[in-house]
């Protein structure tokens, strides 16, 4: 069954879905945003080349992502840490030095968690931030003739994980990019605040986590939108690693965590072009059929 299917379930079985939809959920009775994200041995790290430090920095970065892309301020995480009998003392000392050094770069705070025996590695964590601005953020936002930007390089992920679990070909740079993502917070800021300095109070964006292809797709379907692409960002190593795939990666490979949005032309002529990449605009066009199926077809699938 497709995560979109059971998606559906969820929607119908809950009495109240109406927080749902994006990846972060706005709380404006209290005015935080709220997130979660689960990461399973051997679904999404592998003991074998991954160590709990670098695990520990995925699981906070990944979470802190979701904040920055709904135009948060981080502040808080809780971490649920479930253990099999193969971890020890240590692996519980090295995985809380990898937490409190990302949130230190970060400067957030753990509030609290869980400690539970299971068959495997599980880590689940919950990050609460706070509006930063008036500025409005969701995936279904994007207006006809908007600019679309990212924060940086995709498909470098992709490939440091295929270097990691096919050997042969090293690569520091994208092996790192794969252990170790960073939360775009700072890029989030540029780009709140410039819509804000725009006058502009609703913006499309979301992180590339599932891959570019994939947020494309996601912020189209949300809006009603089709966007047309120019421009793919992709780094010189991604495509010496891959010269015959290096698309393929960018695209659907996934796990990047650059920030993707959809905004007015004025907010865009305010940003450094070096940092924030035009890779295409929305289109004054509804999603044609070809559309949906070339983006569902290649879509990240949890299941």
């Amino acid at each position: 069954m497709k995560e979109l299917e059971y998606l559906s379930i969820i929607n119908k079985e809950l009495e109240d879905s109406s927080l749902l939809g994006d990846d972060c959920a706005f709380l404006s009775d209290l005015g935080i945003y709220v997130t979660q994200d689960t990461l399973v041995e051997d679904v999404h790290f592998k003991l074998s080349t991954a160590t709990p430090y670098q695990i520990a920095q995925k699981s906070v970065h990944v979470n802190i992502s979701d904040l920055a892309a709904a135009g948060a301020e981080p502040l808080y995480i809780t971490i649920s840490l479930s253990l099999p009998r193969y971890c020890d003392e240590s692996f519980v000392k090295e995985f809380y030095k990898g937490v409190n050094f990302a949130c230190s770069s970060l400067n957030i705070k753990v509030a609290g968690g869980d400690l539970t025996a299971s068959d495997k590695v599980v880590v689940s964590v919950c990050a609460i931030g706070k509006k930063m601005s008036s500025v409005e953020v969701s995936r279904s936002f994007a207006k006809a003739n908007d600019v679309v930007i990212v924060t940086g390089f995709h498909g470098d992920s992709a490939g440091g994980l295929r270097l990691l679990t096919q050997g042969g070909k090293k690569s520091q740079y994208l092996t790192d990019k794969h252990l170790l993502p960073v939360a775009q917070t700072e890029k989030s800021k540029e780009i709140i605040n410039a819509a804000a300095t725009a006058g502009v109070h609703k913006i499309a964006m979301m992180d590339t986590s599932d891959g570019l292809g994939d947020a494309v797709y996601k912020i189209s379907k949300a809006s009603g939108k089709m966007i047309k692409l120019e421009h793919i960002p992709v780094s010189k190593e991604l495509m010496e690693m891959f010269p015959d795939d290096y698309m393929d990666l960018a695209l659907w490979g996934g796990e990047d965590y650059e920030l993707i949005a959809c905004i007015d032309e004025k907010v865009y002529n305010l940003f450094d072009k070096t940092k924030f990449i035009k890779i295409g605009r929305v289109l004054d066009k509804p999603l044609s059929k070809d559309f949906v199926e070339q983006f569902e077809n290649k879509s990240f699938k949890h299941f």
